[in-house]
């Protein structure tokens, strides 16, 4: 007969760290809008001459109205009411709602985000550190080899499309999707995300003009750093919408408390 148990699957500097990078994360996603705002476009070039950017977003008259107008490329988008124009016609790229603050204050948005980027390379520091001594990365998240054979892969992508997520004594460990995600944002995507926000500091860049050309210059780094930005955004959409599949209640609870509900057949709690 299969009962519930709590087994431990998260430690206090987990829990910690991850709710402190949840902050730190959406305030330097807002800030960050907001600073984008002030210049809505992206290029690429060591001397870009701001005359062809990849991506643009802005507002355009269409007689007695303001349509927003999302250049991506090729591909022009009207997207009047979410990016361009938003609220009672007000010409911005992103809207009030989603930036922080939510009114036009470059300066104010670059506070916000410096002080949120301290928080969050200092938060990263330490999660890094105390898994690499407690052995966390090497037993939790680094994926075994049989892990990565293609047919295994194939496995979880599948059963993960299909919604069915591991039960029992396999629930007690991370499956080797969530591995693999997670290393990537923690080991990739947010060092990269760190390094291209410094190259745009003119002050870093006079102490490490090496950045600058590994970069490709200030403007390339600019749109490395917007496309790791929105990356994370599509993983935590995702991160959120497996917790909401794989059960709220029990993946918050393990958040918080550490504690996670498995069904096992005869053990005692652990």
């Amino acid at each position: 007969m299969s009962t519930k148990i709590l087994v431990r699957r998260h430690s206090g500097v987990t829990r910690i760290t991850h709710w402190l990078n949840v902050l730190a994360l959406s305030l330097l996603l807002m800030s960050g809008l907001q600073i984008f705002n002030a210049h809505a476009a992206l290029y690429w070039g060591q001397k870009a001459a701001f005359d062809r950017p990849w991506l643009e977003i802005g507002a355009q008259e269409h007689g007695d109205k303001l349509v927003g107008v999302t250049n991506l490329g090729p591909l022009h988008l009207t997207t009047t009411g979410v990016l361009g124009v938003s609220g009672n016609q007000q010409p911005r790229a992103f809207p009030a709602w989603a930036t922080v603050p939510s009114w036009r204050d470059l300066a104010a948005g670059r506070r916000w985000h410096f002080f949120f980027a301290w928080l969050f390379v200092i938060n990263g520091a330490v999660y890094l550190l105390t898994s690499l001594l407690g052995g966390h990365l090497a037993r939790d998240l680094w994926p075994r080899r049989a892990e990565l054979s293609p047919k295994h892969l194939w496995h979880e992508v599948v059963t993960h499309a299909r919604l069915q997520f591991p039960k029992g004594e396999a629930a007690r460990s991370y499956n080797v999707l969530q591995k693999l995600a997670y290393l990537a944002v923690a080991l990739v995507l947010l060092p990269l995300m760190v390094a291209s926000g410094l190259t745009m500091s003119p002050g870093i860049d006079a102490a490490w003009p090496w950045l600058l050309d590994l970069f490709g210059g200030r403007q390339s780094a600019r749109s490395i750093h917007f496309i790791c930005a929105s990356l994370i955004v599509l993983f935590v959409i995702v991160h959120l919408a497996m917790v909401l599949a794989s059960g709220l209640f029990n993946n918050l609870r393990s958040m918080i408390t550490g504690r996670y509900a498995i069904e096992t057949e005869g053990e005692a709690a652990q």
